[in-house]
C-alpha cells in the first residue's frame, strides 16, 4: 500500500526544489507567507529554512492538468506576482535529483529532469563526486585516493570495491545514488514557525568586536519581539554571509526554551565562537529562532541571584520601551559612542626674548 495517497502504484514521483531570493529585511515572515502560498499548490511540502522548500507535485500534476515544467512555472509566477519574490526551481523524480538540479540551475530559471535513465546519467556523470548528496569532504578524499573523482566513475566502479573503501552500508547507498536512485521516502514536514533578523554591515567587516556588537543588537531585537508576541525560542540559528556571497549556517538547541535576551546572546556568542573565524570578511549576520508558545516554556530554578535580577531589569525595560518607544532603553555596549576629544597638538614655539622695556 502506497504511503502517498495522491500517488498510484508505479506512478513516477515528481519532486520540486524551490529556492526563493528573499530580501534581507523581514526574511522569516515573508518565508512563512510563501510556504502558505505553496500549500495552495500541494499540501505535501517540506520547509527548508531560511529560503527553500521541497514540494511533492505528484498528485498536483493531475489536479492542475499541467506537466512538471508548467507547475514549476506556476510556482515561480505566484511567488513573483503576489510577493515580488523571484525564485529558482528544479524538478526531478526524487528529492536528491531535484536538489542537485536546483543547485546547478541559474538564478531565475527552471530545470526539469525527467525519469529517463539516459537523461539522468547525462546529468550526473560529468559532475564531481563531491556534488553527490551524502558525499562530504572526507568521503570525497577517500574516493579520490582510489581514482573515483566523478559521479560517473563512482557509478562504473564495482559495488564491492566501493564498499571496501566506504563500508557496506555507505558504499551501497552512494553507489545507488551515483545511478540516480534515492530510496528515501518523501515525508511532509509542517513549517516551523520562526522569527529572524539580520544586520548588514556598511562594508565588509573584519573586526570580531563589531561582529559581537551586531550579535548583541540582534539578540536584543529578537528577545523583545519574542516577549511581545509571547513566544519562546527552542532552536537558535546563526547565518554568516561573507564578502564572496557564500554563507555558513550553524544551529543549536537551547537547554531550555527562552525569550530572554541574556540566554539568546549567550547562545549566539557560542555559535559565533565555534566558527573560529580568522580575519573573515563578513557582509552580514543573521539570527533565526524556531519558536514555541510561551506557555510551553519551563524555567529551571536557579540559585544565581544575578539571573533573577537580570530578568527583573528586562521586564522593567520592556515596560519602558512599550511606553516611550523601542529606543528608550539600549544596552550600554550598543550606545552610540561619543566622539573622543583628542587633545590638540601643541606647536612648539621658540621662546621669545623679553621686550626691552620690561
Amino acid at each position: 500500500m502506497s504511503s502517498n495517497p495522491a500517488r498510484r502504484p508505479g506512478t513516477p514521483r515528481c519532486i520540486a526544489r524551490v529556492h526563493f531570493r528573499l530580501p534581507h529585511n523581514g526574511q522569516s515572515r515573508l518565508f512563512e507567507q510563501l510556504l502558505t502560498l505553496m500549500e495552495g499548490i500541494t499540501p505535501r511540502l517540506r520547509a527548508l529554512p531560511p529560503d527553500s522548500v521541497e514540494l511533492d507535485l505528484t498528485g498536483a500534476l493531475a489536479y492542475f492538468q499541467r506537466d512538471a515544467a508548467g507547475l514549476a512555472q506556476l510556482v515561480r509566477l505566484r511567488s513573483l506576482a503576489l510577493y515580488g519574490v523571484p525564485s529558482t526551481a528544479a524538478v526531478g523524480p526524487n528529492a536528491m535529483l531535484a536538489a542537485m538540479a536546483a543547485a546547478a540551475t541559474p538564478p531565475g530559471q527552471i530545470t526539469v529532469l525527467g525519469s529517463d535513465p539516459y537523461a539522468i546519467a547525462a546529468f550526473l556523470r560529468p559532475q564531481p563526486v563531491a556534488a553527490l548528496y551524502g558525499v562530504g569532504p572526507s568521503t570525497a578524499r577517500q574516493l579520490d585516493r582510489v581514482g573515483l573523482t566523478t559521479i560517473g566513475e563512482l557509478a562504473d566502479a564495482p559495488l564491492l570495491t566501493v564498499q571496501r573503501v566506504l563500508g557496506a552500508e555507505t558504499g551501497r547507498t552512494l553507489h545507488q545514488r551515483a545511478h540516480g536512485i534515492d530510496q528515501r521516502p518523501f515525508v511532509p514536514q509542517a513549517p516551523v514557525r520562526t522569527a529572524g533578523c539580520e544586520r548588514s554591515f556598511d562594508r565588509d567587516e573584519l573586526d570580531p568586536e563589531q561582529h559581537r556588537r551586531a550579535l548583541l543588537a540582534l539578540t536584543e531585537q529578537l528577545g523583545i519581539r519574542l516577549r511581545r508576541e509571547q513566544q519562546v525560542c527552542r532552536v537558535l540559528v546563526l547565518t554568516v554571509r561573507y564578502a564572496d556571497r557564500s554563507t555558513t549556517t550553524r544551529r543549536v538547541t537551547l537547554p531550555e526554551t527562552t525569550s530572554h535576551s541574556h540566554g539568546l546572546v549567550r547562545a549566539a556568542y557560542g555559535l559565533y565562537e565555534a566558527l573560529g573565524l580568522q580575519r573573515a570578511r563578513v557582509r552580514s549576520l543573521g539570527l533565526r529562532a524556531e519558536l514555541a508558545p510561551a506557555d510551553t516554556a519551563h524555567h529551571q530554578l536557579s540559585l544565581d541571584a544575578g539571573d533573577e535580577k537580570a530578568r527583573l531589569i528586562e521586564a522593567a525595560t520592556d515596560k519602558a520601551r512599550a511606553r516611550f518607544g523601542p529606543s528608550a532603553v539600549t544596552p550600554a555596549t550598543l550606545a552610540a559612542p561619543k566622539p573622543s576629544a583628542r587633545p590638540a597638538k601643541r606647536k612648539r614655539q621658540a621662546a621669545r626674548p623679553a621686550s626691552p622695556g620690561r
